[in-house]
């Protein structure tokens, strides 16, 4: 039979106090061991005793003057204390009118009893009694004494021990947390390791970051002195302040009422008072490291452990749960096992996601599952949209926007050109970027792709979908097919655009209206991908002086007039395998503030235009555009240029005497320019595969003492007969082929 309480007395309490004691606790409804036929003069632990501490949450131990004169009852103390130690059992003594040190250093009363027995009894057997006796001195107990009636003394007993069953009671089971087991079984090896105090778990709203923390307070709390599970940390230091969490989190840890600190520093008494307990604390939600130090957590005994969980990545860490383990939340019978599997997926390891969706499809049919997973794809559940929107609560005007961008935009692109793109526009862009990956509302799967979760990437669009239901023309940012083809085709646009992205496969003809930019003042991006057009030539007028990063479709023959986007920064035009111009030069005179032009594997473009005039140029990437025959007089602030796999360029402009990269891979240049020989910061110097190139007569030669900046020289695959004058920068080389 399962008991509550077990209850340890000598014989001199057994018909006053222990008596009274015994009715108060079965007054409260609990149950209670009791042995109705103590026999003082047995030698050692009957089975049935053994059995009821075993079968016991909790143990009370009478601790009277002849206490430890009694063998049996030494006995029970001993199995007590290995239950306690081993099992977490629950120990609480009671000092009957004996002073609590007396017991802890054996003195005394105490001592004359030992000292009897060890007269008696085996030396091995007698000191594990004294180790055991020793352990409960040193127990937070309730000392009898004088000053109040042992009516009030009990009471207290009373509400102790039921605030401890409360405590100890077990809420929930990780059967039924799918999935968890793996994450406590490895929490639960590092709080039994000594040198570790403080265990952090990271992790987005909803992730199960509260769930795990409580399933390993459950499991470890008996076996602290004192505990404490202290929910929404920062939320209640907002609504109530932090001297006032302190101070009711030190009342319930001292079992005191009313302490009331208004001090930064917790005084000396309390510090002391805290350094002699055991304690278990979980601060839930912690989103300023301070918070943690302010609660006092430095000043705990020896052994005890503090659980930690907070959305920022710097100060914690939390394992994401797996899918596999999850999946059985949903219990799907056979028939639905793909459809549970889609649920999955988008849930992404959220044990909350999986819960509030398991709810809505409890008993529903298959068709009605279906609707739900089509429903999902337009629509967060309003239950973890409520749980997922906290973690956007705090966030400044900075993350906001770049959270939003990335949501609508940017998710699954390179993280150097997010990176880019976004510095455009904001000061600070990186900074902002590693903030809300620091509070997991962002990631990066593979280190170079930007991703995000699929439900906050839904709560993102959401946000941006509410402001304007009606008229997409008012929206921030627009990229559901439908929205994007009606403002462009009834010219919709307002100040409101900042970005347009376009997925064109998914509509069957784009039609623009002339002068459809003209009042997107604020307009700064345009990513139009994958089209299914109609007519090749797409030649909008922009007039949207605000843009300053481009993507083109991969289908057009000639860039459209961008004469009016005066701030343009990244033109990006790869993969356009029937351009064969980039514009006229007449259109483009405006283009100051030009950084970048990517036309990667355009193969059928065969020329390049005058682009002295974009004076801030630094980058030119004509990679594997095999048609290229000429290039135009670069300008004097570019940095790199890219011609790898121009197969049929034969000749080279004079190049700025800045260069840093030049890559004239697979390319039929005869000869390097002379200008060559000025490139003193030239770091890197790629000709390989140039068959054509004559090294004989080339300047390589004459002038490679002077490219003192040069670290990597790629001269492979190329005829050479003598090869230059050794570089003294030189830190990489590859001759291979020659």
């Amino acid at each position: 039979m399962k008991h509550q309480v077990f209850l340890s007395f000598r014989g001199e309490t057994r018909f006053n106090f222990t008596a009274h004691l015994l009715k108060a606790l079965k007054d409260k409804a609990l149950n209670v061991f009791f042995d109705e036929h103590t026999l003082e003069t047995r030698k050692k632990l009957l089975p049935a005793l053994s059995q009821g501490i075993a079968a016991s949450n909790l143990s009370i131990i009478v601790l009277s003057k002849d206490y430890a004169s009694s063998k049996s009852c030494l006995a029970e103390v001993s199995d007590i204390m290995d239950r306690n130690h081993s099992e977490g059992h629950i120990v609480l003594p009671i000092f009957y009118h004996v002073d609590p040190s007396n017991v802890r250093n054996l003195v005394g009363s105490f001592k004359t009893s030992f000292e009897d027995h060890e007269s008696k009894r085996p030396t091995d057997e007698v000191k594990r009694w004294k180790d055991a006796f020793a352990k409960v001195g040193k127990l937070k107990g309730i000392h009898i004494q004088d000053n109040k009636s042992e009516t009030e003394y009990i009471q207290d007993i009373v509400d102790d021990v039921t605030r401890k069953l409360m405590n100890s009671a077990p809420r929930i089971t990780s059967e039924k947390l799918v999935g968890i087991d793996d994450q406590k079984n490895m929490l639960l090896g590092l709080i039994e390791q000594a040198d570790i105090r403080v265990i952090g778990f990271w992790g987005m709203g909803g992730i199960g970051k509260t769930t795990l923390a409580n399933a390993v307070y459950e499991e470890v709390s008996p076996k602290f002195e004192c505990r404490l599970f202290l929910k929404d940390v920062s939320e209640k230091i907002k609504n109530q302040g932090d001297e006032s969490l302190r101070n009711e989190l030190l009342s319930k840890l001292l079992d005191e009422k009313e302490i009331c600190i208004d001090t930064p520093f917790i005084s000396y008494p309390y510090q002391d008072r805290l350094n002699n307990k055991k304690v278990l604390l979980v601060l839930d939600d912690v989103r300023d490291p301070d918070q943690i130090d302010f609660m006092g957590v430095k000043y705990f005994g020896t052994g005890s452990k503090i659980l930690v969980t907070s959305r920022d990545r710097d100060r914690q860490v939390l394992r994401n749960g797996r899918a596999d383990h999850i999946h059985e939340l949903l219990n799907p019978v056979v028939d639905f096992q793909d459809l549970s599997c889609k649920f999955v997926v988008y849930a992404q390891g959220s044990p909350l996601a999986l819960k509030v969706l398991g709810s809505n499809l409890y008993t529903k049919s298959k068709k009605e599952w279906e609707s739900e997973v089509d429903k999902l794809k337009q629509y967060v559940e309003p239950k973890i949209s409520q749980i997922l929107k906290s973690s956007l609560d705090g966030l400044g005007e900075l993350e906001k926007n770049i959270f939003l961008d990335v949501a609508c935009f940017f998710k699954g692109e390179k993280m150097d050109i997010v990176e880019k793109i976004l510095s455009n526009y904001y000061m600070g862009a990186m900074c902002g970027i590693r903030n809300l990956a620091d509070k997991c509302l962002l990631d990066s799967i593979d280190g170079y792709h930007i991703s995000m979760h699929d439900m906050l990437e839904e709560i993102g669009k959401d946000i941006v979908r509410q402001k304007c239901k009606e008229n997409p023309g008012k929206c921030s940012r627009l990229w559901f097919p439908e929205d994007v083809d009606q403002v462009l085709r009834y010219n919709q646009g307002t100040v409101s655009i900042e970005g347009i992205k376009l997925n064109m496969s998914q509509i069957e003809e784009l039609q623009l209206c002339p002068y459809v930019f003209e009042n997107m003042f604020n307009l700064r991006y345009i990513y139009f991908y994958k089209p299914e057009i109609g007519k090749e030539d797409w030649n909008p007028k922009l007039l949207a002086n605000q843009v300053d990063s481009v993507s083109l479709p991969n289908k057009l023959r000639k860039i459209p007039n961008l004469s009016g986007a005066i701030n343009l920064e990244l033109l990006h035009c790869s993969n356009c395998e029937r351009l064969f111009q980039l514009w006229d030069e007449d259109n483009h005179r405006d283009f100051v503030n030009l950084r970048e032009i990517n036309i990667s594997n355009c193969t059928n473009l065969r020329k390049i235009p005058n682009l002295s005039r974009a004076i801030n140029l630094e980058i030119l990437n004509f990679f594997n555009c095999k048609s290229l025959v000429q290039l135009g007089n670069e300008d004097d602030h570019l940095d790199k240029l890219r011609l790898f796999g121009c197969y049929s360029l034969k000749k080279l402009p004079q190049v700025p005497s800045h260069f840093h990269h030049l890559n004239l891979s697979s390319t039929k240049i005869r000869e390097v320019p002379d200008s060559i020989e000025h490139l003193h910061k030239l770091q890197r110097l790629s000709l390989s595969k140039s068959k054509n190139l004559n090294m004989r007569g080339s300047r390589v030669k004459s002038v490679s003492i002077k490219l003192e900046s040069l670290h990597q020289l790629d001269l492979s695959d190329c005829p050479m007969i003598k090869f230059p004058e050794i570089l003294r920068s030189l830190t990489e080389l590859n001759l291979s082929g020659t």
